[in-house]
């Protein structure tokens, strides 16, 4: 049963370490709000805040309560985890759906309570449409909630 744990929060350190680091590379490389092209018509680094949830939602930087309320949800979600981690047999997809989504929450929380927002810098587009920039982070909170998806259907 330790052993679950270890691979989660090993997981999680491992996600919200790259996530932190990215972060550090791309503020103290690119100024902020600007656009560096990597792949023309497809994908460039941002340096843009985010003051609200996910792809921008509630994005107001004069709302200091979003900071308490996303603050308590990463508590809640560290909650859910180790519930989920008690509870949920042996499956290792299991456990790296929730060290990520763990690492995901906790790199952008850092975010939250140094900045009150978020860094995000990885900005994919086609011609003139924009997926929402986003960061190392919340690619950990995706890719490890599409996991616990996939666990729970397997193992019903």
């Amino acid at each position: 049963m330790r052993t679950r744990f270890y691979y989660i929060y090993g997981l999680g350190l491992l996600t919200a370490l790259l996530d932190q680091y990215t972060k550090y590379w791309v503020v103290t490389t690119i100024p902020r709000y600007m656009t560096v092209t990597v792949i023309p018509g497809f994908f460039n680094l941002v340096n843009v805040r985010n003051s609200g949830a996910a792809f921008g939602f509630l994005n107001d930087p004069d709302t200091e309560w979003q900071v308490w309320m996303f603050a308590a949800a990463a508590v809640i979600a560290v909650g859910i985890i180790n519930y989920l981690a008690k509870t949920s047999g042996k499956s290792a997809v299991m456990f790296t759906g929730l060290g990520l989504v763990l690492g995901g929450a906790i790199g952008n929380l850092i975010d939250r309570i140094r900045l009150q927002s978020v860094i995000d810098f990885l900005d994919f587009h086609v011609a003139e449409w924009h997926w929402p920039a986003f960061n190392v982070a919340d690619i950990g909170i995706c890719l490890g909630a599409g996991l616990i998806m996939l666990a729970m259907y397997k193992h019903k």
